[in-house]
């Protein structure tokens, strides 16, 4: 099989929405989706394979061994991708990533690179990515402590088909009232810095990890990254962008990487040799290197990921 479906694993964290029941059809008992893990083998929340019974993909990138991930892919045991959904009905934590360095010392785990593409956003609706301008290490805690952090972070209004790079030690939060597609290492990751005070389900504040944070926050001013001709490129994964307007889209997963497609919008069908399959608004597909030629008929947007 040289198409695979997968279905997602969902999260209902606190600041979760519903936009994506009505968007993507996605079905679950979670009173809210806040992510939607649609290409995941990690293990806080794996990907399964309906059309093999339910197979979890993690099992299935096993079985195939190295070759369906790709040369590019390296030697890793791991996956290196993962790719969500986020809808943020609330404020997301304002939080910070670190680099593969740091977090294979200190986590035994690769670092989180990161990339956001806005799918919607509401009236008025921003997000946080880096300091206004430098500060230091002193001032940085201080504002920590006496909740004026967001004073001097670098608040960006977005709107629909907006586009943010966000590198290991950038810190960044996503706003109410967004819902993004993110594509990032296969790493769970994060140093929450500041959370406005909310509680958990437990009634308890939920957990901060200042002082990691402290060492691993890049404490200057964000710089849009120069992707080219990509929505986005780093050594982790490379995103593009095919607005199914007229005709179709034709790509190749050769022996180099796999190709993973989210299709954000619209309705048609995928053809890869002898395989064929539909796709809608949520749909996400995977072809394992070496596949071949591919071929995309329809409408509406897809965002297409390799590494």
């Amino acid at each position: 099989m040289s198409i695979l479906r997968l279905e997602p694993a969902f999260k209902d964290y606190l600041w979760g929405g519903n936009r994506m029941r009505e968007r993507f059809g996605f079905k679950t008992d979670l009173p809210c989706i806040a992510e939607a893990w649609v290409l995941s083998a990690h293990p806080d929340g794996p990907g399964l394979l309906p059309d093999l019974g339910g197979l979890p993909f993690e099992e299935w990138l096993k079985d195939a061994g190295k070759e369906a991930a790709g040369e590019h892919c390296g030697q890793d045991e791991r996956f290196p991708v993962l790719v969500k959904l986020i809808d943020a009905a609330s404020d997301l934590s304002i939080q910070v990533h670190p680099d593969d360095a740091y977090a294979l010392e200190h986590e035994g785990s690769a670092g989180k690179t990161e990339f956001w593409y806005v799918l919607e956003a509401e009236s008025g609706a921003g997000l946080y990515c880096g300091f206004k301008r430098e500060v230091t290490k002193e001032e940085f805690a201080a504002r920590i402590a006496d909740d004026t952090l967001t004073e001097i972070l670098n608040r960006v209004p977005v709107k629909k088909g907006d586009s943010f790079f966000i590198s290991p030690g950038t810190i960044h939060a996503i706003g109410k009232g967004i819902l993004l597609a993110e594509i990032q290492q296969n790493s769970n990751i994060t140093y929450r810095v500041y959370d406005y005070g909310r509680t958990g389900a437990d009634g308890k504040r939920r957990e901060l990890h200042v002082d990691k944070a402290l060492e691993v926050t890049k404490r200057v001013p964000y710089k849009e990254s120069n992707a080219g001709e990509h929505l986005a490129e780093s050594a982790y994964f490379t995103v593009d962008k095919a607005e199914l307007i007229n005709g179709g889209y034709k790509g190749r997963a050769g022996e180099e990487s796999f190709v993973h497609l989210l299709f954000t919008e619209g309705r048609g069908q995928v053809i890869n040799g002898n395989t064929e399959a539909e796709y809608s608004p949520g749909t996400s597909l995977f072809l394992p290197a070496g596949s071949g030629d591919f071929m995309i008929s329809g409408t509406g947007e897809v965002l297409v990921t390799r590494v």
